[in-house]
């Protein structure tokens, strides 16, 4: 039987195109934070969706499981094998085509192997915008992206993944391909069933191609480093500048002081945007239609009034887009200046950063004395990265995640934002979701993925 697999799979894909060496092999079946490893049969490498379809359908005869994997930029293990059964790796990575981009129409259509820059890229060269953007976007794929429904700096204005997608294209657990790559804006005809696959970490099917919103290219971006005293005086000047400038703000980013320390001592070159040390700081970035000196004399105008009111300690605005990529380049290289911690990508209501910021603090002092907290993230669609310690916090990763999905769900929030529930999740949503959703979930699993052949022990 096993020859009989393989054979199929050479078939389907071709034989170059099928990994079994170990060597091969390691990189897809180790995730990026190197917490998750699990064994795999073979590493399949389909470069069509009929391709996918022959795999799929030849994993369904032979009762063998398949992890989907994008860019492996996952932080909750959802891309890799767990080992417990048969299995093998669908990487999508050959399956980076742009079918189609429409200015007029606003979509760009796409294979789920592309890499989030490569769209970016090629939204900007038609003179139009893709919103999602997000630290590992120069090599996650959109596959992934769209699978965790991934969020990124720009939910503020444009929404999460979610926001982004009109179609879809799904190879189904059984190899039948569901074509719903339809670019409209409004289609009452029934479910929405392109919503089911966005977020479900490839549990459900393979998302092989999407249609995806493109908006106009905003003509001035104008990017500020600015220093406050706590989280509460940031969410006072979320408001301030919502009063001021509407919807011209993009991102609203806030960084503790320990992560910029973080990155100062782990990026060679990095710099303090500011002459002098601060407890808390927001990258903020605005956009807007005509010149760039118009929008920066309006942000400056609206960053005095909320230095007047108290605020804001400093600020820098960027005066060209080298200073401004210097600090996003900030933002951006946190992840990896603090690297091996425990995790968490929370969300709770944007009022309640201050005091979900407070209250964890306060918890962790007292259960982990002198374990640092890198505190960052979203902080203008309420989503933290709220990360403890060092790595030998890591043995005791349930203590810590107690205190701080405790604080979570006393403020009504969510214990997984962005970043999908994978394996690191997946027993800990058991006890954080009603139980009538969890049924619901799982009768949901059972009708599109009977065999429970895709993606296990993810999620579920």
């Amino acid at each position: 039987m096993r020859e009989a697999f393989f054979a199929a799979l050479a078939e389907a894909v071709g034989e170059k195109h099928v990994l079994t060496a170990p060597a091969q092999l390691d990189p897809y079946c180790t995730d990026w934070r190197r917490q998750y490893r699990g064994a795999a049969l073979a590493v399949v490498r389909p470069a069509s969706t009929a391709e996918v379809s022959a795999v799929v359908r030849a994993c369904a005869a032979h009762r063998v499981a398949i992890v989907p994997q994008g860019g492996n930029t996952g932080l909750v293990g959802g891309a890799v094998p767990t080992g417990r059964q048969p299995e093998i790796v669908v990487s999508l990575a050959r399956m980076n085509r742009i079918r189609a981009l429409d200015p007029l129409d606003g979509t760009i259509t796409v294979e789920a192997g592309c890499v989030l820059a490569d769209v970016q890229r090629a939204a900007e060269a038609a003179g139009c915008f893709f919103a999602l953007s997000l630290a590992a976007e120069g090599s996650c794929q959109i596959g992934g992206n769209l699978s965790t429904n991934a969020g990124g700096v720009n939910v503020l204005r444009y929404g999460n993944a979610r926001e982004q997608v009109l179609g879809l294209e799904v190879v189904l657990a059984d190899g039948r391909v569901w074509d719903g790559l339809r670019a409209l804006r409004k289609d009452a005809t029934g479910y929405d069933l392109k919503q089911l696959f966005v977020g479900a970490e490839g549990t459900l099917g393979i998302i092989t191609a999407a249609v995806l919103r493109l908006y106009p290219r905003p003509e001035a971006r104008a990017c500020a480093w600015i220093a406050l005293e706590s989280p509460a005086r940031a969410i006072a000047l979320l408001v301030g500048l919502r009063a001021r400038l509407g919807e011209r703000i993009v991102a609203f980013e806030l960084v503790s002081r320990a992560c910029l320390e973080a990155v100062l001592a782990h990026a060679p070159g990095a710099r303090d945007p500011l002459a002098s040390p601060h407890p808390w700081y927001v990258l903020a970035e605005l956009a807007d239609a005509g010149r760039w000196e118009a929008l920066a004399a309006r942000v400056e105008e609206a960053l005095a009034a909320e230095i007047a009111a108290g605020n804001v300690r400093d600020a820098a605005l960027a005066q060209s887009e080298a200073q401004a990529a210097a600090f996003w380049r900030l933002r951006e290289t946190i992840p990896e200046a603090q690297f091996a911690n425990v995790k968490h990508d929370i969300s709770v209501a944007v009022s309640r950063l201050p005091e979900f910021i407070e209250r964890a603090g306060r918890a962790l002092a007292a259960a982990f004395p002198g374990e640092p907290v890198y505190c960052f993230g979203h902080a203008g669609d309420g989503n933290l990265h709220y990360n403890v310690g060092g790595p030998a916090l890591l043995a005791r990763r349930a203590e810590v995640n107690r205190v701080v999905y405790d604080t979570v769900a006393a403020l009504g929030g969510s214990i997984s934002a962005e970043h999908g529930l994978g394996q690191l999740k997946r027993e800990e949503i058991r006890c954080r979701k009603d139980a009538l959703e969890m049924e619901l979930m799982e009768r949901l699993k059972r009708a599109l993925d009977p065999l429970g052949l895709m993606n296990p022990g993810k999620m579920l």
